[in-house]
């Protein structure tokens, strides 16, 4: 039986939480076309007769302008060194940029095993296109590395990744019970459930700006009531989340318990507050206050 951890390592907006929650048949990951979506390292386990895999996505790599970049690059860095395998998670749609290249030199030079897997090969019916943008993933590399075409939304070739990290996986026994498909607890989920929903209904600058904590988690019998503070920079971005007469605060926060209510199979009262705490990006202390911790 073979068991170990895959991290997922990647650019932003690669696909990487797409493509766990394809593996998994399930959303246990926020996913929208916005960069930052992903801001910590979350497990997710996939179990198997052949054995599990604990899926490790990472935030996106990207050049860190303030302190909750540098805490995300380092969700990503500190993802490797405990992994038994990477998976370098590409565009395939373009050639290998600056952003890849980057990666692949400054933090892909080890020996732990690589595949880079090549997303959103759907996306081109050219097969030369795809060919030519291959190689310039397989030249950031020395060595020879297994490179693994797919379809992360549609499903494409998934088969044939789980066959080829399989392959690389040491033996051992599982490391999580096989009912068990994540680490991530209820307070976490709602978190990135609210966070989720401002992503998908603001633009601009709110999306980055914001972080979201829930202050109380009160499970009943029959109800789960929770309060969430969203925290913001300025008070012209509360008044966007808070929209015209409250607006946009409760569209969000009907979408937010909507889906809470699927997950825990139960009422949910949702409560959401919106505050500003200036700079809250640049400040170690705020960061940490708000789980954004440093990895050990």
């Amino acid at each position: 039986m073979k068991s170990g951890f895959a991290s997922i390592i990647g650019r932003p907006n690669v696909g990487k939480s797409t493509l766990l929650n394809q593996i998994l048949g399930q959303k246990i990951v926020i996913t929208t076309d916005k960069a930052q979506t992903t801001r910590k390292r979350i497990k997710g386990i996939y179990t198997t007769k052949k054995g599990q895999i604990v899926f490790v996505d990472t935030p996106g790599v990207h050049k860190p302008l303030n302190k909750l970049g540098e805490f995300l690059l380092d969700e990503a860095k500190f993802s490797i060194p405990d992994a038994d395998l990477i998976l370098f998670l590409v565009d395939g749609t373009e050639p290998a940029g600056k952003g890849d290249k980057w990666i692949a030199k400054n933090l892909l030079q080890t020996e732990i095993p690589i595949i880079i897997v090549m997303n959103k090969v759907d996306k081109l019916k050219n097969l030369e296109k795809i060919e030519q943008n291959l190689l310039t993933y397989k030249t950031l590399f020395e060595k020879n590395i297994p490179i693994v075409r797919i379809s992360a939304k549609t499903g494409r070739n998934i088969d044939t990744l789980l066959q080829n990290i399989y392959k690389k996986l040491p033996e051992g026994e599982p490391l999580y019970p096989e009912d068990i498909v994540t680490e991530e607890s209820m307070r976490d989920v709602t978190e990135e459930i609210v966070r989720e929903k401002i992503l998908l209904n603001t633009s601009d600058e709110i999306p980055h700006s914001v972080a979201v904590k829930v202050e109380s988690y009160v499970e009943e019998e029959n109800i789960d009531k929770i309060s969430v503070s969203i925290f913001c920079e300025t008070k012209s971005q509360k008044g966007i989340l808070i929209g015209k007469s409250g607006s946009m605060l409760k569209k969000i926060g009907t979408e937010a318990r909507q889906e809470l209510e699927t997950i825990a199979d139960k009422k949910v009262y949702l409560e959401l507050n919106v505050k500003v705490e200036k700079d809250w990006r640049k400040k170690q202390s705020t960061l940490k206050s708000f789980g954004y911790v440093a990895p050990n």
